[in-house]
């Protein structure tokens, strides 16, 4: 397996408007991001993966872009980004620019251009479709609920948007589009960045002649993500961008793809493929989503993420790369997701970091992660801002009449403003994000759980992540040893090995708040083995690595040799 740096590195994203604000304007921004870089480079990072900044109407929290090539006015000035990333490289972190080209904002002037006339030179850079029988074009449901289609009076023609109205799908198809999203790749690189995460990328192709979806009972849209979502040329398409942009730099590049398998994933990260180095998969943030999809609430099962993650880990090895997450931008705190965010935060905090950092890929921690944050509860659907949670609450409650306490319910698991929350850094006014008014409230727990109180803890959250990542850093074992799951089908236990050149790692960790007993059935050799990690203090003697007791949201690795 050959070794590269982005194999080996720890990437740390920062959604900007949530991370720290300079200004007082409620808004974090650039010079937030600067100002906070020393408290990085103390956990050890070595990426910054930082969501848009570019110039946008907002409409979609900065993933509705009107010029790639400029800073939205709320986080700062070109300037601002230039001292930013300069200084980012004086600490050895590197730099990740988010690209969002599955979709523009209706606003950017190639958009503007698009619906002016149906013979404008911009028209083909769209999706447009004239209606059928006074209807739109085709069945598809937009991701923010509604039809994925809107029309447009100008020119009597719908375009897609996958998305928000706001956000119209751009046309791949068009070779000339693709050319400017190179040249605006290029000047990106130009300037000194390290890499892309790429949103939605495996949305660029869609199937020629856009059919409707099979139709379902109640249902006027259907989704249509069988015919966009890994469609036809996008192989070409990845291979072309290869080709003509990231093969000439040595850079981090990372695909958003929901809806990917292991096969495919082998066929977008394979060495030999030269499209991308991972993807971002999707199936073990599915797995308490029920029939009805992510707002339909299922209990959480073990045995069935287990699978998922197992079978990414072994398909992929050796063929490809991983990228290993629990948070994001559009996902809830796994603490009170995966975790006890109660009477054991913190333990299940460094339980779920041990399970998730022991793996092989890429480790991604999402800001505040690395403290414990964990989902808010606003009283009311006025607090939330996300369009996806309010598209969502508007189309149950008053449209389809469902009970409000039980959306909400949903909205509290599983809404995108649990992971927007700001930062909390201390306990003082706004835990100390902003000196103004957020624009999303704070989390009311900041008194209890901030930056401050962790860095002055040495059994903190943080602390732990910090020697996570020392770890890796140290033992090339983590990053490139092979995995095999062990008790698959244990209810509450997830324990693998990793193996490398004649060393083992022994990871073995209890999901649950009760006690669980650990019985390996595989023979292992463990007359040299030490302790590698846990996040208990209080060390128990273990007699014999095959069977032991967990302690509730216990997680210790053995170093086998």
């Amino acid at each position: 397996m050959e070794k590269r740096w982005w194999k080996e590195a720890v990437v740390y994203q920062i959604y900007p408007r949530s991370f720290m604000d300079s200004n007082g304007d409620g808004i974090g921004d650039i010079k937030g991001i600067t100002s906070k870089l020393d408290y990085l480079q103390e956990l050890g990072i070595d990426v910054v993966w930082l969501s848009p900044v570019y110039q946008s109407p907002n409409d979609d929290n900065g993933y509705d872009i009107s010029d790639y090539r400029n800073i939205m006015d709320e986080f700062g000035t070109m300037a601002d980004w230039e001292e930013m990333l300069s200084e980012m490289h004086k600490r050895n972190i590197k730099l990740m620019m988010d690209l969002v080209v599955n979709h523009s904002s209706d606003e950017h002037a190639w958009f503007v251009e698009s619906r002016k006339s149906k013979d404008n030179k911009y028209r083909d850079y769209y999706i447009w479709r004239p209606g059928k029988d006074g209807k739109e074009p085709n069945n598809w449901e937009s991701i923010f609920s509604g039809s994925a289609w809107q029309y447009d009076d100008q020119t009597g023609e719908y375009y897609l948007h996958l998305f928000s109205k706001k956000q119209p799908d751009l046309n791949w198809e068009n070779p000339g589009l693709r050319q400017e999203i190179y040249d605006m790749m290029k000047f990106w690189l130009d300037k000194g960045i390290d890499g892309f995460r790429m949103d939605v990328i495996n949305f660029i192709s869609k199937m020629e002649g856009l059919p409707s979806a099979p139709e379902e009972p109640g249902k006027k849209y259907v989704s249509g993500s069988q015919y966009f979502m890994n469609g036809p040329r996008i192989h070409e398409f990845l291979q072309e961008m290869n080709k003509e942009v990231l093969s000439k730099y040595d850079i981090i590049t990372v695909g958003e793809m929901p809806g990917v398998t292991p096969e495919q994933g082998i066929l977008y990260t394979g060495e030999d493929r030269n499209e991308l180095q991972m993807v971002f998969q999707f199936e073990h943030m599915g797995i308490d989503g029920g029939p009805g999809g992510k707002w339909d609430l299922i209990p959480f099962d073990l045995v069935k993420l287990k699978r998922i993650l197992s079978k990414w880990q072994v398909e992929l090895y050796g063929k490809g790369w991983n990228s290993l997450y629990w948070n994001n931008h559009d996902q809830p705190r796994v603490v009170s997701r995966f975790g006890n965010d109660k009477e054991y935060r913190v333990l299940s905090a460094k339980m779920l970091a041990t399970c998730l950092h022991m793996m092989q890929g890429t480790p991604y921690i999402y800001q505040g992660e690395e403290i414990g944050m964990t989902n808010v509860q606003f009283t009311s659907i006025e607090d939330y801002k996300d369009i996806e949670t309010l598209n969502m609450y508007k189309q149950k409650v008053y449209e389809n009449g469902e009970s409000p306490e039980k959306v909400m319910e949903s909205i509290y698991a599983k809404g995108r403003d649990n992971a927007r929350t700001p930062v909390q850094w201390n306990d003082q006014e706004n835990a100390g994000f902003t000196t103004g008014t957020p624009w999303l409230a704070v989390n009311p727990n900041y008194k209890q759980i901030n930056v401050e109180a962790a860095l002055a803890d040495p059994n903190s959250v943080f602390h732990y992540y910090k020697k996570l990542i020392q770890l890796r850093k140290e033992n090339e074992m983590i990053v490139y040893g092979q995995y095999e799951l062990l008790n698959e089908e244990h209810p509450h236990i997830f324990a693998y090995l990793r193996s490398y050149n004649g060393e083992q790692l022994l990871v073995v960790t209890n999901f649950s708040s009760e006690e669980q007993e650990f019985h390996c059935s595989k023979k292992l050799d463990y007359t040299n083995s030490q302790r590698f990690i846990g996040n208990y203090d209080e060390i128990e003697e273990v007699e014999d690595i095959h069977q032991f007791r967990l302690r509730p949201w216990e997680a210790i690795v053995y170093k086998l040799s």
